[in-house]
């Protein structure tokens, strides 16, 4: 009998935290803008979490979420500050949970990426410090006005702090596995997160690699425009690979990956729909029929 062939280091298992992964496919964190107005999660979120939930194993990182309404500033992106954000977030989890996968979520405060005219009535435009942003929200976001933001306090930031914290309780709550957060308040972080810069080239943050390692480290950037970079990477480096627009066009990424099935390339007009519940774009995008044929699995 033939000698099965071993598969690729990124469909190899590892451990994060206390979740048992069964490969190294991870979703990154990308936002949508299908919440309401309110940051409530709609119910066609939990529809496109499960679905990239479907190879059993995957880690999914959420798209982030509003510690409070004051530290928003762009509508429909969801928030995770009171109950009704809460059970919205439960159906989703519930959702990746039946499928044998497993989420966590980022947790973050615009500061002066808000734009002030989505700001709450007396809701302060403020950041770490008083420096005006040019870049939009996203590459086809409207155009910001030059408005400058106030420095925090040193009340404000500690406020700010806090609420990170209370948020992270709320995302257990609602049934996340985990809450990316910074180490320095959370010495168990289960892993670090970073996005490479093409500009800089290979090993642009091999020191972060050796100050962490042999710890788990999640790298993003770029690996949906090369197939085979991912696969590169964690030969390479043992990383686990988050990807944001392939997994946005084919959510049964994983065994397309393992499998070498081509990918549906996504519909960039249609990746910021805000507060839409049209599936066109977001929910619509086909399991391949050889994936369904494999039960979705690695």
């Amino acid at each position: 009998m033939a000698t099965p062939t071993p598969k690729p280091a990124l469909f190899q298992p590892i451990q994060i935290g206390d979740v048992q992964l069964r490969h190294r496919v991870v979703l990154a964190p990308s936002t949508r803008f299908r919440s309401s107005e309110a940051g409530v999660p709609s119910p066609i979120m939990a529809e496109y979490y499960a679905q990239r939930a479907s190879v059993p194993g995957t880690l999914l990182i959420a798209e982030p979420a509003f510690i409070a309404q004051k530290a928003g500033g762009y509508k429909h992106l969801p928030g995770i500050w009171d109950e009704e954000h809460i059970r919205a977030w439960k159906q989703i989890t519930d959702a990746v949970h039946a499928k044998g996968s497993f989420v966590f979520l980022q947790i973050w405060a615009l500061g002066r990426c808000a734009y002030v005219e989505h700001l709450a009535p007396g809701d302060p435009f403020v950041s770490s410090l008083a420096k005006v942003l040019t870049t939009p929200i996203h590459r086809s976001g409207p155009p910001r006005p030059p408005d400058v933001p106030r420095a925090m306090t040193v009340p404000e930031i500690r406020e700010y702090a806090q609420l990170f914290g209370e948020v992270a309780a709320n995302a257990v709550k609602a049934g996340f596995d985990g809450v990316e957060q910074l180490r320095e308040r959370h010495p168990d972080l289960a892993y670090l997160h970073v996005i490479e810069d093409p500009s800089v080239g290979a090993g642009g943050h091999d020191f972060i690699r050796e100050i962490w390692g042999p710890r788990p480290l999640i790298s993003a950037g770029g690996y949906s425009d090369d197939r085979e970079s991912g696969f590169r990477a964690v030969e390479e480096k043992g990383d686990l690979i988050a990807y944001s627009r392939a997994f946005i066009a084919n959510p049964d990424l994983p065994c397309r990956l393992l499998h070498d099935i081509p990918l549906t390339k996504g519909d960039g007009s249609k990746y910021y729909t805000y507060g839409s519940t049209d599936p066109a774009g977001y929910t619509d995008y086909a399991f391949h029929f050889a994936s369904l044929k494999r039960e979705v699995t690695v």
